[in-house]
């Protein structure tokens, strides 16, 4: 395979950007052939950080997992069918969840057989109902104590909490139709997560008490959002608003634009990787799929911790080339192996930039 070309951006006043060439580093994706006739479903991805060597993958139309090692052996599990698994992560004992999303279950995975160790029910039983109420867990949380997990309803309108001993809670969102889809632990002992509707950060206290914060971009669907390095914010992506968001521990939130390499490109995921880089994905839409494109996986220098809000002046922003188009890149973290590892919802693959250190 040839290396992908990567170019760096430095920002300066009034958005100018001066292209100059970095050395171009390899992108290597590895197809997911998951078992089944459906197809563009490769979706949440995970590692465990107390030494694992591999990562998981949900495949959520294939109801399947995936075990890829850092070569790309590929061992495929299946879940029960029409469950749609989705969210993914390791608890701090190193035990494997997944949210089975159609189902109303959140389930432990033995790492060895895939099979599925512990279910636990998260539907709402409400009084008067007839049947009890599925609210579609699809992201999934962990709470600062490694413990408690959370998780978002994405039918419901929720954001619910599975203690430690089992029992459920479950927390309504003031904004109506917010579609509530990632959540993160926030150095405040609270749980961050973005509303993709209600274009607004949540954050909800251990108590169940839930805080939105209105998104300056009007529309901006935002995605991701994880703990910043300097233990004082959080940042998000914005899929429709082309920026990253920092947001701190009073709300106050500070946008920069991205910018772009054509204009029908949008943002997926994001991560930091353990030198305070930034990292984020961007991909042709395909509502919007002329002109066609490449897709690029973009590194923001760490300065951007320092930067002023809505200026990336002198902040170098690099674009790494991937080789397959219409990607549709959902997840991105570095992995195991130090490298920075992505899914491709669309194309069904998994994909891996190695770092030059």
């Amino acid at each position: 395979m040839k290396p992908s070309l990567a170019i760096t951006y430095h920002l300066f006043a009034f958005l100018t950007v001066l292209p100059c060439f970095a050395q171009s580093s390899p992108v290597t994706e590895y197809p997911l052939k998951w078992p089944g006739d459906a197809s563009g479903s490769t979706h949440e991805l995970t590692y465990n950080h107390e030494g694992g060597e591999v990562v998981w993958v949900t495949g959520q139309n294939h109801d399947h997992l995936a075990r890829v090692a850092a070569d790309g052996k590929t061992d495929f599990f299946p879940m029960p069918v029409g469950s749609r698994p989705h969210g993914i992560l390791f608890d701090g004992q190193g035990v494997l969840w997944v949210s089975l999303e159609f189902a109303g279950l959140v389930v432990s995975i033995d790492q060895e057989t895939g099979s599925i160790m512990e279910q636990i029910d998260v539907r709402i039983r409400a009084e008067g109902a007839k049947a009890p109420i599925n609210p579609c867990p699809h992201g999934l949380g962990l709470g600062p104590d490694g413990k408690t997990l959370w998780f978002t309803g994405k039918k419901t309108n929720t954001v619910g909490k599975i203690n430690p001993d089992r029992s459920i809670e479950h927390f309504e969102l003031p904004t109506v139709g917010a579609v509530l889809i990632y959540l993160s632990a926030g150095p405040d002992g609270n749980m961050w997560g973005t509303e993709l509707v209600g274009n607004k950060i949540m954050r909800v206290t251990p108590e169940g008490r839930i805080d939105e914060f209105e998104i300056p971009t009007k529309g901006s669907r935002p995605i991701a959002i994880v703990r910043g390095p300097d233990g004082r914010s959080m940042w998000f992506s914005e899929e429709a608003g082309n920026k990253v968001g920092r947001i701190d521990m009073d709300g106050s939130i500070s946008e920069y634009p991205i910018p772009l390499t054509q204009r029908n490109v949008i943002l997926a995921g994001m991560a930091f990787d353990d030198l305070g880089n930034l990292w984020t994905h961007s991909y042709v839409n395909g509502k919007e799929p002329s002109p066609a494109g490449a897709d690029h996986i973009i590194k923001i220098d760490k300065s951007v911790l320092l930067a002023q809000a809505g200026d990336l002046t002198n902040i170098p922003v690099t674009f790494y080339q991937v080789p397959t188009r219409n990607t549709v890149m959902h997840r991105i973290m570095q992995g195991p192996d130090g490298a920075i590892w992505f899914t491709e919802l669309g194309a069904d693959k998994l994909g891996k930039l190695k770092l030059g250190r």
